[in-house]
């Protein structure tokens, strides 16, 4: 759940409070395609997963071998497209009225930034990747020894969980801030369109596919991270001696008791005691992370700081140019079990991320919210790694032998019981994992919700528990699909790249449709007529007075008239043929 202040009018709830009941607002086409699509795919799953299975495995390979090409350079287009919107001319324009002042004080922005950059994923890939890294090193990379290797595993780790996963974020999130708060059209992803295909189709036909994908993409991308947080939770269950083994009925179970608590969040709406503890997870989030730096290898820590960084800096060219045809031994493995798993995972998840952090930027200018929301999230993954990582890689490194002995799920677990207190870190992680799947739940079918309703910042109650309850479905069944050979975790990830596979050609058109309409901004068109006035006057200043001229601007009949004038005592002409300059241009 995630809950910000609204304006003087009252509050706006991104998940859990008080909500209305399934009205008239529900778009029939968007919410009935919708969830038929995923009503289908789950009565396949639960009754022939073998053959989805099958069928998800063969498309998942066709779809790496023929566009994992796509996927690597969408993914660096966003991260360039963001920055250049940052440093050029529309960067001055604001996401709100001209001259509005942030919503939110920078420390508050910061803090809500930190919220949404902290999740089920942080908690099982801190050590699982970087770990994963330093044992078998990325293809192409041959790191000289230990050092180096874990240098290289930081900076692969980084490459995935900071510039370009959060430029992806800021492309979506400003574009429907600025539709919504500067162009005043209503909060859906096919709203942003409108400049590109015009009201009429972004609110017929086109705009409803669009805004279908979007409900399809979030809800594949949240039921993945349902997913992670239920494997988790069972292998904290094996390391606690509550169970001997977690098999795939146990962890199915556990996504139904966590879903049962997350509709008992949003019908019972006690949207303050959800942001409570919200607030305290952020809170255990930072305490175990502090606990861990303190207890394990501190200064191994802080050398992997910059040396990390240095490493991601100095090999990002190559990390973002990896594709199949880069060779190596199991190469398209290894980006579908990663890259281009995370890109089709952050793009997943871009309309709930993309509204959150849309809904909180509202005052801030282009340039203040890309920068915002890329370096923020980005420094808290490179201390976050930093600290898990470097831990888990140092406890390698000294023979725990934990990527033989552990499951990807019980890493962060196996690292945690070479320290003190294991049992009550243990429990910290599993409380962590469980909250993070209420409150994701509650604020991904919020968004799933909003769509569903054109745009309603309260949609009905009915169809929030709807999207909640079909989301631990599908997460029970991305798990029940997984083969003899294949773990839950291949499973989880093959069909989050197939569901984020239409909604990439989305986000590309989004970022044509957020060009059109800020050339169009009145700020920018302001500057385009002055400068046009300017250089006018400029030249006529040059052919009339040989270059001693100055500018004067005054009212006009018909707005300002900029003119032009002989420069005080320049001559007998000092006035110009009618004392007043010759008019240049008119604004």
């Amino acid at each position: 759940m995630i809950r910000v202040p609204g304006d003087k009018r009252g509050e706006t709830v991104l998940g859990g409070g008080r909500r209305t009941f399934l009205g008239p607002h529900t778009d029939p086409v968007v919410f009935g395609v919708a969830a038929a699509v995923t009503l289908a795919f789950v009565i396949w799953g639960a009754s022939a997963s073998g053959s989805l299975a099958d069928v998800s495995g063969d498309m998942l390979g066709s779809v790496i071998h023929n566009a994992g090409w796509a996927f690597v350079l969408a993914a660096s287009g966003f991260v360039v497209f963001a920055l250049w919107l940052a440093i050029s001319k529309y960067g001055r324009i604001t996401l709100g009225n001209e001259g509005e002042e942030p919503e939110f004080r920078t420390v508050s922005w910061i803090a809500m930034m930190f919220s949404a950059g902290m999740g089920i994923g942080l908690m099982f890939f801190g050590v699982n990747e970087p770990l994963s890294h330093y044992v078998s090193p990325p293809p192409g990379s041959a790191p000289a020894d230990s050092g180096d290797s874990m240098a290289t595993a930081l900076a692969t780790s980084l490459f995935h969980w900071t510039l370009h996963p959060w430029a992806i974020y800021a492309v979506v999130g400003m574009a429907i801030a600025y539709s919504t708060f500067r162009r005043k059209r209503r909060q859906t992803i096919s709203a942003v369109f409108t400049p590109l295909i015009g009201e009429r189709h972004a609110n017929g036909a086109v705009g409803k596919a669009i805004d279908i994908l979007a409900i399809i993409a979030t809800l594949f991308g949240s039921a993945a991270s349902l997913g992670l947080g239920a494997l988790q939770i069972g292998s904290g269950m094996e390391e606690l001696d509550w169970m001997s083994s977690v098999g795939t009925g146990m962890l199915v179970l556990i996504i139904a008791v966590l879903t049962t608590a997350f509709v008992l969040s949003a019908v019972s709406g006690i949207a303050k005691g959800i942001q409570w503890l919200s607030n305290i997870n952020m809170v255990l989030a930072a305490v175990l992370a502090l606990f861990l730096f303190v207890v394990g290898p501190t200064v191994l820590i802080l050398d992997l700081i910059p040396t990390s960084l240095g490493t991601f800096l100095s090999d990002l060219p190559d990390m973002a140019a990896r594709t199949e045809a880069s060779g190596g031994e199991g190469i398209a493995e290894w980006l579908s079990g990663w890259t281009v798993f995370y890109w089709a995972w952050w793009i997943s998840w871009t309309p709930f991320v993309g509204m959150f952090i849309a809904r909180i930027s509202r005052g801030r200018t282009v340039r203040q919210f890309v920068g915002g929301v890329i370096l923020v999230p980005s420094t808290v993954s490179l201390l976050w790694f930093a600290i898990l990582g470097g831990t888990g890689m140092r406890e390698e490194e000294n023979g725990a032998n934990i990527t033989a002995e552990a499951t990807p799920e019980g890493q962060l677990f196996a690292v945690l019981n070479e320290y003190p207190l294991a049992g009550v870190t243990a429990l910290l992680v599993m409380v962590l994992v469980g909250i993070f799947f209420v409150s994701g739940a509650d604020a991904a079918s919020i968004v799933m919700g909003a769509l569903s309703q054109r745009g309603a910042l309260e949609p009905g109650r009915v169809l929030v528990v709807f999207w909640g309850v079909l989301t631990g479905a599908v997460a029970a069944i991305m798990l029940l699909i997984s083969e003899d050979g294949e773990t839950a975790l291949d499973g989880l990830q093959n069909l989050t790249i197939l569901a984020a596979v239409p909604f990439t050609l989305v986000m590309v058109g989004l970022c044509a449709a957020l060009m059109r309409d800020l050339r169009r901004d009145p700020l920018i068109l302001r500057g385009e007529r002055g400068e046009e006035a300017v250089e006018m006057a400029v030249i006529a200043g040059h052919e009339k007075y040989n270059g001693d001229f100055e500018l004067r601007i005054g009212p006009g009949s018909n707005g300002v008239d900029v003119q032009v004038g002989p420069e005080p005592g320049a001559g007998p002409n000092a006035n110009g043929a009618n004392g007043n300059g010759a008019p240049a241009a008119r604004d």
